[in-house]
Order: structure tokens, then C-alpha cells, then sequence
């Protein structure tokens, strides 16, 4: 009597492909929201009143909040369902742009922010969860570098379009311009995505998402208020005091559990360990850096919100380079040689970017922004690719949530870090010692702000000496960035392994002590992704 054969492989879906496209188009609202306000912030300031910090606060309300519910969120949507769980956080994200448009002061958008990033903690893991629930081993590679893809190019997308809106409308148009884009998606999802969950997901773990969101909102705090109030204050100390102990909680807690929602296992498997630790090396460069250029652009050398839009096209271009040169340099050089390159050129870029003087205008800095898209193009494309292809089905949601909270963390402690030095170094560059102490405290809050004095009060030496106070504190921050980004590379090409997760296989980190059965049934939680020896869909994206 023969023995049972193992059952097929349930075929691919058929709409695989033009269910992508809207998923593609949900992260692409996401993305452009992430940059979309960096252009806005200097007309925030003034229509807003808002200083440095609210500044910051703005945009960190958004990524704090994204980073802390990314956890929770990735486990909904892998019981729940993928696609209900998308749709809802569409949802939720239109109508908080809506009510960031209604702001009437820094702490309405501050908190309209905060439900963005909320929202958005849906969006992000679940569309990353679906490319192993719906493509066959052979075409996540492809399928995983076009999300990423289409979310790296709403970095420079944000402030183009952010800028044309800011020409014709009111600063609250980049809010309502994601309501169309909000429903667009949210009826391609509809329409053409399947759903996919796995029931036997973990239960929510209500204290470890506490512990997530209090820690990480307290840290955030305490750096950007370290820089106003002095490291040494009992509030700013108390804060980072706090957060330690939170997260350090979190994780004592998470390691206890067999199910736990910070599954810090899946970082055993060497490869997804540096793949993520890239992601959030990166982010930490990326909206570090990042932060410093529209007020550049607009305050130094006096362009409107749009023209520091497009001044940010050369770093699209080299971005959609890296989108077509990352396939076939992995297929060559696998992930480790991709990312480590990626991390020097940025590094190159940032240190070009730190010689900026003020007889250079933008010729300087088009040279190196182009540079600077390659090397983040080439990083998060590659790494957070190769980190997911390590998922089976069933941790698809907490993976990607995994590796997105890293990479939200990381880029909330790079605009905190490097906003507190940018202020920093802005202060101590500044002269104020002609202007009333009033107008001399405004003066000190942002270089928007000296701006505006320097124009009220008729002092053009306030302003000159407000232009290069800032640029020594952004050609500062770009010094720092690019060292850091340099050592990165060190790091991730001495100690991430060579192999490519596509061309290994079985490879994959376990979810729990258990073997992988030889042939894992539809409901098993465990399946070796990358088990088909090289990958013919890993064209570029």
C-alpha cells in the first residue's frame, strides 16, 4: 500500500500581484505623511507660534505613538484579519487628517498627530503581513522590496507635494490631502485584497503595550526636553529614568511568556537580527538628518515650502536607483555587502553634507543629496526585504511589527537626538546681545522665529547672525549622523552573516522550541519561508 503523499501546495492567488498595487498605494499615505510636515514646520512656527520643541513634538507625537501600538497592532491583524485590520486603520487615519486640518494651535495638531500615528501603526505591519500570507516563497523578495519601495519614496514625495500645496492652500491642505488618497486605497483593498489571519494568533498583552507606549513616549520626552531644560533637570532625569525601567520591564516580561507580544526570539536567527538592526541604524541617520534641511532650504536660502520640495529630487533620484541596482547587487553580494555599502555612501553623503558653508548655496547640497537616497534606498530596501523573508504566515504581523517598531524607535530617537543638538548648537552660535530680552528669547526658540523678529524690530544683523547659528548646528548634526552612519557599516559588515535568506533554506528563525513538521498544513504556525533555493522573482522593484 503506498504511503499518503504530503498535500500540494495551495496554488498562488491569482490577484496577487494587482492586490499589491493597493496595498502599495495604502504604505505610499504612510510614507508621504511621514515627511509631508517637514516643509510645513517653518509655517507651522509661525501661523502656529510653536517652537523647537512643539516643533519636534509634532513630528514625534506621530512616530512615538506609530511605534508604541506597531506591537499591538501587528497581533490584531494576525487574528483578526490582515485586511479588516488595514482597512480600519485607513479609516482612522483620514479622519485624524481631517482634524489636523481643524488645529488651532500646537497641541490640537500635536494631538491629531498622536491618532495619525495610531492609525498608521495599522497600516504599516499589515501591509508588510500579507506578502507571506498571499506570495509563494519565489516572489516575496520582489513583492517585499516594492512596499518598501513605494514607502522609502514617499520620503522625498512628501515635501514636493507638501511644498505645492503650501504655494496655493493653508498649511492644513498636507492633512487633507490624505483623505482622497485614504479612501483610494481603502477601496483597493476592498475590492482586491484578500483576507488572511491566523486565529491561533497570541491574546493582546494589555501591560506589555502599556509598558511599550509609556516607555517610549518617556524617552522621547526626556531628550527633546533635555535640550531645553538641561540634562541635569529632576523632570528630564526622572523621564529617562522611567523609560529605562519601562522597557527594561517589557522585555524581563516578554522573555517570561510563551506567546509574548514583544517576541524577541525572532531575533536569534542572526540575519533578521542585523537586518533590523540596519533598519533602525538607518532610521536614526534618515530623520535625523532629515530634519535639518527645510529650515535650511527656506530660512538660509530663502525658498518657499515648494522649492525645498523640489531641492529634496536629487535624493528621490538616487533613491529610485538603489529601487533598481538593490536586486541584482544582493543576488552578487548578499544582504551584508548591500547594506554595508548603503550605510557607507550615506555616511559619504552626510559628510559632504557637514561641509556646507554659507557661500555654498544648494550646489553643495544637490551634490550630495543624491548620494545620501542611494545610500537609505539601498538599506531599507534590502534589509527590511531580507528581515521578512525570515517570516512564516503565521508571525508575519508580529515580525513586521517588530522590525517596524525598531525602525519607528529609531527614527523617534534621531529627531529627539539630533533636534536637542541641532538646538544646541543654534544657542550657542546665536547673538542676541543688541536685542531686548523678550525678543531675544523668541529669538532663541528656532531661526524661524529670529526670523521674524529680525523682521519685526528691523535688525538684519539678527537675522544674518540667526542663518549661521543654524547652519553651524545642521552642518553639526549631518557631522554626527555621518559618523555614526560610518561606524554602522563597520558594525553590519563584521558581524551580520554572509548568506542571502532567499538561498537558504529553511532558514528562518523558530517560533518556539519545536521542529518544523516536514509538511506544514494550512493552519501550522510554522513554515521555512525562504526554502526554495535562489529566487527568480527578485527582479528590482
Amino acid at each position: 500500500m503506498p504511503a499518503p503523499q504530503a498535500p500540494s501546495p495551495a496554488p498562488p492567488h491569482p490577484r496577487r500581484w494587482i492586490a499589491l498595487v493597493a496595498v502599495a498605494l495604502s504604505v505610499l499615505v504612510i510614507g508621504f505623511d511621514t515627511t509631508v510636515l517637514n516643509v510645513a514646520l517653518p509655517d507651522l512656527a509661525r501661523q502656529l507660534a510653536a517652537g523647537t520643541g512643539q516643533q519636534q513634538w509634532i513630528v514625534d507625537a506621530y512616530t512615538v505613538v506609530f511605534a508604541a501600538a506597531l506591537l499591538p497592532a501587528g497581533l490584531l491583524g494576525d487574528r483578526f484579519g490582515r485586511r479588516r485590520t488595514l482597512v480600519l486603520g485607513l479609516g482612522l487615519f483620514g479622519a485624524a487628517s481631517l482634524l489636523g486640518t481643524l488645529a488651532s494651535g500646537p497641541g490640537e495638531l500635536i494631538a491629531a498627530r498622536a491618532v495619525m500615528g495610531l492609525a498608521a501603526a495599522f497600516v504599516m505591519p499589515m501591509s508588510m503581513a500579507v506578502v507571506p500570507a498571499v506570495f509563494p516563497p519565489a516572489e516575496q523578495r520582489r513583492a517585499t522590496a516594492l512596499l518598501t519601495t513605494m514607502t522609502a519614496i514617499g520620503v522625498p514625495l512628501g515635501p514636493i507635494v507638501g511644498g505645492l500645496l503650501l504655494r496655493h492652500y493653508w498649511w492644513g491642505s498636507i492633512f487633507l490631502v490624505n483623505v482622497p488618497l485614504v479612501l483610494l486605497g481603502t477601496v483597493a483593498c476592498l475590492l482586491l485584497l484578500p483576507e488572511s489571519a491566523d486565529p491561533s494568533a497570541p491574546r493582546i498583552d494589555p501591560l506589555a503595550a502599556l509598558l511599550a507606549a509609556g516607555g517610549l513616549s518617556a524617552l522621547t520626552w526626556g531628550v527633546i526636553e533635555g535640550g531645553d531644560l538641561g540634562w541635569g533637570d529632576g523632570r528630564v532625569l526622572g523621564a529617562l529614568v522611567g523609560a529605562l525601567l519601562a522597557l527594561t520591564w517589557l522585555v524581563r516580561r516578554s522573555g517570561r511568556r510563551e506567546h509574548p507580544m514583544l517576541d524577541l526570539r525572532l531575533l536569534a536567527e542572526p540575519v533578521f537580527r542585523w537586518c533590523s538592526t540596519a533598519v533602525t541604524l538607518v532610521s536614526v541617520v534618515l530623520l535625523g538628518g532629515f530634519f535639518v534641511l527645510p529650515a535650511y532650504f527656506q530660512s538660509v536660502l530663502g525658498t518657499d515650502a515648494l522649492g525645498s520640495g523640489l531641492r529634496l529630487m536629487p535624493m528621490m533620484g538616487g533613491l529610485l536607483v538603489a529601487s533598481r541596482l538593490g536586486e541584482p547587487l544582493v543576488r552578487r553580494f548578499a544582504p551584508r555587502g548591500v547594506i554595508s555599502a548603503g550605510l557607507l555612501l550615506t555616511a559619504l553623503a552626510l559628510l559632504l553634507g557637514s561641509r556646507t558653508t554659507a557661500d555654498d548655496g544648494y550646489g553643495w547640497t544637490a551634490l550630495w543629496l543624491p548620494l545620501f537616497g542611494a545610500g537609505l534606498g539601498l538599506v531599507l530596501i534590502t534589509a527590511t526585504a531580507s528581515a521578512l523573508l525570515l517570516l512564516p504566515p503565521a508571525r508575519a504581523g508580529v515580525g513586521s511589527g517588530l522590525v517596524q517598531t525598531l525602525r519607528q524607535v529609531g527614527g523617534a530617537v534621531g529627531i529627539a537626538v539630533f533636534g536637542a543638538l541641532l538646538a544646541a548648537g543654534y544657542r550657542d552660535r546665536l547673538d542676541t546681545g543688541a536685542v531686548p530680552e523678550p525678543a531675544a528669547h523668541l529669538a532663541r526658540g528656532s531661526v524661524t522665529a529670529a526670523d521674524a523678529v529680525a523682521e519685526r524690530i528691523g535688525d538684519p544683523a539678527l537675522a544674518a547672525s540667526a542663518h549661521g547659528a543654524y547652519l553651524h548646528g545642521m552642518t553639526l548634526v549631518m557631522l554626527v549622523a555621518g559618523i555614526l552612519a560610518a561606524l554602522s557599516a563597520v558594525l553590519v559588515a563584521a558581524r551580520m552573516p554572509g548568506t542571502d535568506p532567499a538561498a537558504t533554506p529553511g532558514a528562518g528563525p523558530a517560533p518556539d522550541s519545536e521542529p518544523a513538521p516536514a509538511a506544514p498544513g494550512p493552519g501550522s504556525p510554522v513554515r521555512p519561508v525562504a526554502a526554495v533555493a535562489g529566487d527568480p522573482g527578485e527582479s528590482s522593484a
